[in-house]
């Protein structure tokens, strides 16, 4: 009987065993299945934002804007005159061109050169070095160009003026 009890009692100790191994067996696996889930979760987390972000660049390179064309061209020629510093010792040389509003404008202006280079010359010759010398003497001057330039036009109007050479000595 004694040995019968030492029985039960190994019996009942091995089935504690069994349940507390089992419990233990299936939070593993449960940790297993929520750390699956987590990673599948994840995962496709990262593939929906790889797919928007394809699509954003897609967009964003299509909505990119053009590069702006540059209209007909006309070149002025260059053009040397003295500034009206003291004595004379100053003086700009400088080449430019104009952008043109459209093609048409070319035989007109070809028709006027003399007058615009006349005009262009008179209205450099008053100015002064320190007018001209800098970012914002150089766009004033292009301003007064095209603005003296426009009053000669009828077909068009000068858009830009580039200064392609501008030296002063």
């Amino acid at each position: 009987m004694a040995e019968s009890r030492k029985r039960d009692e190994r019996e009942e100790i091995e089935e504690m065993e069994d349940q507390e191994e089992r419990p233990k067996k299936g939070g593993m696996i449960m940790k297993l299945v929520i750390a699956l889930v987590f990673l599948v979760i994840l995962g496709g987390g990262a593939v929906v934002g790889w797919m928007f972000y394809q699509e954003w660049s897609q967009e964003g390179a299509a909505v990119e804007e053009p590069v702006a064309q540059i209209g007909p061209l006309w070149p002025v020629g260059t053009l040397i005159v003295n500034l009206l510093d003291s004595e004379g010792e100053r003086y700009l040389k400088i080449t430019i061109e104009l952008e043109l509003s459209s093609a048409d404008m070319i035989q007109e202006l070809d028709a006027l050169k003399p007058k615009i280079l006349d005009g262009v010359l008179d209205m450099l010759s008053t100015k002064y070095y320190r007018e001209i010398v800098g970012f914002e003497g150089r766009q004033q001057l292009r301003d007064e160009i095209a603005m003296r330039i426009n009053n000669y036009l009828t077909k068009g109007h000068v858009t830009q003026v580039y200064f392609t050479e501008f030296v002063v000595q």
